[in-house]
């Protein structure tokens, strides 16, 4: 058959199905329990203390989406189960899957969003003692993992003696977390809300850098960052729930805080000139649309010219195998 399929419209349309069987198969720890064990389903329900009905529905559901295989009456992980969903892996997802879950009212209002150009729900991103940042920061802190790690290699900051670097907005603290795991001499600080910032500290104390890793609680708008203080500096997935000129400030900012010949590095979800690029950047629009009063996912020229304008002379905008852009800036 040949023509218009409704196949692609209807996972879409189910979407929210897969959201919460996922969200729900983690909250649980399905995967988890799974982990080198394929088991029944009598055994899951028994292991995650659910009912064997919720057991057979999340069982079924996760086969049907591909993330768990059945063979003999025994359900075990697919290799991308077993990589981004068993709990305790510095890859781990779920707890992304989890805070969808949990945001699906703020989803209901994107009629509403589209109409005025505004958030009708609370914007989350502007209340520093939100619980929902608890849930949101160690949860997405597997994404930045391997562009961390991308940073470092390029930057050579195993190789840079003891540097250091002021990371704004820094949430789980990640990038000090790898940086400082290749470089024993450096000293990483992060600038961001007192309780962000205690989460931060008990995420890099579980790599064992706790020692070099320093913590300023403020407001990076209203905070200064120093003069001639840092040989880098990072701005990781924050340019995107602040407005064009909210940027061009905090860079103004990094330029006066970063030594001369030092970098400035920016992780984002960045789109092409066009409005093209990964499908996840694109779709990320319309969530700083229902979250945030001034946020949007711009192009690599808003990024050049903010910049630019900034006082950098040097910008390179390199891609990762995430959907997100590197910005490197001196």
């Amino acid at each position: 058959m040949t023509g218009p399929n409704p196949e692609k419209v209807m996972q879409i349309i189910t979407g929210g199905w897969a959201t919460s069987i996922l969200g729900s198969a983690a909250h649980h720890g399905i995967f988890t329990v799974l982990e080198g064990n394929p088991a029944n389903t009598e055994t899951v329900a028994k292991k995650t203390g659910i009912s064997l009905r919720g057991a057979q529905a999340l069982l079924d559901g996760l086969t049907g989406l591909s993330f768990l295989s059945l063979s003999d009456g025994r359900y075990q992980n697919t290799a991308d189960a077993s990589m981004f969903l068993v709990k305790g892996k510095p890859s781990y997802l779920g707890g992304m899957a989890e805070v969808f879950l949990q945001d699906f009212a703020t989803w209901q209002n994107m009629p509403e969003a589209a109409r005025t150009g505004l958030p009708s729900a609370q914007n989350t991103t502007d209340v520093a003692d939100n619980p929902f940042w608890h849930v949101l920061v160690p949860a997405i802190a597997a994404l930045s993992f391997p562009v961390a790690q991308m940073a470092a290699e390029r930057l050579g900051v195993a190789k840079a003696g003891a540097a250091s670097w002021l990371d704004v907005g820094g949430g789980s603290g990640v990038w000090s977390a790898v940086w400082l795991g290749v470089n024993k001499q450096a000293i990483g600080t992060q600038l961001d809300w007192p309780n962000v910032n205690k989460i931060a500290r008990e995420f890099v104390a579980n790599f064992g850098v706790a020692d070099r890793f320093q913590t300023i609680d403020g407001d990076f708008h209203t905070t200064d960052f120093g003069t001639e203080k840092y040989d880098f500096a990072v701005y990781a997935h924050v340019a995107h729930q602040e407005s064009p000129a909210e940027n061009i400030a905090n860079f103004r900012k990094f330029r006066k805080a970063i030594k001369p010949g030092g970098t400035l590095v920016v992780n984002d979800f960045i789109l092409n000139d066009d409005r093209t690029g990964h499908p996840f950047a694109m779709l990320f629009a319309s969530q700083m649309l229902v979250a945030t009063k001034n946020g949007f996912t711009y192009r690599q020229s808003d990024y050049r010219n903010w910049l630019g304008e900034a006082g950098f002379k040097s910008v390179e905008i390199v891609p990762t195998p995430t959907p997100s852009t590197i910005v490197f800036a001196s």
